[in-house]
């Protein structure tokens, strides 16, 4: 096993060291574009479709290297982990390891009426043991790009309800002796983040469920990770709160300057569809700048690809790159210093789009997990294949309206 890690990491030293040689190459073929445009106004179409070209690379090496850290930050296939009596599977993980595997549903009936357990659906169906659901959030926080950056948390009950303060509590400066005014009780009021139910049907053949050496809780957690990442990924972004959770663009946006709560600030580019001649990295400080310091601390960008492809070709005034690439394996690269989120449901670049916003994710967008992932094993419908009708149910929405900003690509 340690040869195999050893190997993985030369992989991904490779696969860094690939990515590096390609962004050299971007920066110099898109060097000989700018320079181009100076002299001729216009690029050598050559030249134009050179950079097009090396960008695409760049980008697939991006991609390659994600799969290969997220693959080394895998556990082992096997069980091999188990022989210590304090590492033995729980009385939950056999009983669900023999229903998944045999359709042995006895033990964790008994289980779950033991626990008058009320997180069993109508439609049927087991709660996966507390290694499975750890195993499934793990992978999802590794893969999912709002998940990642936002705040997490876990209820319960179906919906969150979180107050918070219209006015704060009245304050001010006295002298030791002055007597105290009576102030103003502060105004509540709350948001409310009901969760939604999120599926996904892996299938499994009888030769890989009688196969001892599979561990079933990575097994699901493989199945389920990227249709339940894509699903959520979009519902943050672009969600409208029906049967999935709210996401952050469907939030009505106004111009910084008339920003109010319940309402996300813009800042413009001060060109329609595209960044004002010479002036891009102005209109990204502009963006930084319209966040109030204490959320810039722990700021990121997010945009698409194809929106970051275009911000990467960009200087500052003296000549300078404004996109970095990683540091290293598994970082993220950086815009003007601060860490890029790719989210490919964020619009592209286009006439009044909001194709990037910037801000504490933290403190701006809350997920809501309900404990509970279920499973219902139905061997019937696609024989010879056992399909796992695989559910859990999150919700999402802003939780601060003044913690990000989005960038308009407008005049």
């Amino acid at each position: 096993m340690r040869a195999e890690t050893r190997s993985e990491s030369g992989e991904i030293a490779g696969a860094f060291g690939e990515f590096m040689e390609a962004f050299e190459s971007f920066r110099e073929a898109n060097d000989e574009r700018l320079t181009q445009i100076e002299k001729r106004m216009s690029p050598d179409a050559v030249t134009e479709d050179k950079v097009e070209r090396i960008g695409r690379a760049l980008d697939e090496q991006e991609r390659r290297l994600e799969r290969l850290t997220l693959r080394q930050a895998r556990p082992p296939l096997g069980g091999g982990g188990l022989e210590r009596a304090d590492e033995r599977p729980s009385e939950h993980r056999q009983a669900f390891e023999a229903y998944v595997r045999g359709g042995d549903e006895h033990r964790l009936r008994r289980l779950e009426e033991r626990a008058m357990s009320g997180l069993t659906g109508g439609d049927g169906g087991f709660l996966v043991p507390p290694e499975t659901e750890t195993e499934i959030g793990r992978r999802l926080a590794a893969v999912s790009p709002i998940r990642s950056i936002a705040s997490v948390r876990a209820v319960s009950g179906a919906v969150l309800k979180k107050p918070f303060a219209i006015t704060g509590a009245q304050t001010g400066w006295v002298g030791e002796a002055d007597p105290r005014v009576k102030t103003d009780a502060p105004q509540l009021s709350e948001l409310s983040f009901p969760t939604m139910e999120l599926y996904a049907m892996p299938a499994a053949t009888a030769s890989l469920l009688d196969d001892a050496a599979v561990d079933i809780d990575r097994w699901i957690g493989e199945e389920v990770e990227q249709a339940f990442a894509e699903q959520e990924g979009a519902a943050f972004v672009n969600g409208d709160g029906i049967a999935k959770p709210r996401g952050f663009m469907t939030y009505e946006s106004v111009d910084e300057g008339a920003w109010s709560w319940g309402r996300v600030g813009t800042v413009s580019t001060g060109a329609s569809g595209g960044f004002l001649d010479g002036a891009a990295a102005d209109a990204l400080i502009d963006l930084v700048y319209a966040l109030k310091g204490g959320y810039r601390q722990n700021a990121s960008f997010v945009m698409n690809r194809r929106t970051q492809s275009a911000v990467r070709k960009l200087k500052d005034a003296d000549g300078n790159y404004i996109w970095a690439p990683p540091a290293g394996a598994g970082a993220r690269a950086t815009l003007m210093g601060f860490p890029v989120v790719e989210a490919e449901a964020m619009p592209d670049i286009a006439a009044d789009a909001n194709a990037i916003a910037f801000g504490d994710f933290g403190r701006f967008y809350l997920v809501v997990d309900r404990q509970g992932v279920r499973v219902l094993r139905d061997p019937y419908s696609a024989k010879p294949y056992v399909l796992f009708y695989t559910t859990k149910r999150v919700g999402g929405g802003i939780q601060d309206f003044d913690a990000a900003k989005l960038l308009r690509f407008s005049a």
